[in-house]
């Protein structure tokens, strides 16, 4: 007989997991330096802010039927041109639309039901630079009946 040792298993131990790598922080920002009397003057302002330094009145104006708020803002652009202001649109805006479900019987059969919808028509008009004679001609006009005028200053 042979004399065999028992073996025992051996156990090789786990790899161990590389640390994560962070990214480099990026160095703080330089200091701003004072503009000097060599570089450029600042330019001037573009978009909104440009706007704001000019006077101007927003309307909005609300209606139910398109074509009556379409002749009440084309009467508006007319009026406020020949006075001699600047004016930017009509701008159409979304639609409101309110829809209502009611039941076509007052008794029982809540499967027969009639559904009705209101649409409310929008419009915005800028009026830049009025002058005084724009806001009298504004306010002497005379618009059909179910235009809802908003004015903003």
């Amino acid at each position: 007989m042979t004399d065999t040792a028992p073996t025992t298993p051996t156990t090789v131990p786990a790899p161990e997991p590389k640390p994560k790598r962070r990214k480099p922080t990026p160095p703080p920002p330089a200091d701003v330096v004072a503009p000097t009397s060599e570089q450029k003057p600042a330019r001037a302002k573009k978009g909104k802010a440009a706007e704001d330094e000019h006077a101007r009145i927003r309307i909005k104006i609300r209606a139910y039927d398109h074509k009556i708020i379409d002749e009440s803002s084309k009467t508006i652009v007319e009026a406020a041109k020949r006075s001699g202001a600047n004016v930017r649109g009509p701008v159409p805006l979304p639609t409101e639309r309110r829809r209502y479900t009611v039941n076509r019987s007052p008794f029982i059969d809540k499967d027969a039901r009639d559904q009705y919808e209101m649409r409310i028509h929008k419009r915005l008009l800028d009026i830049v630079d009025p002058t005084p004679k724009t806001i009298e001609v504004l306010t002497s006009l005379s618009l059909p009946a179910g235009v809802s005028i908003e004015v903003k200053m």
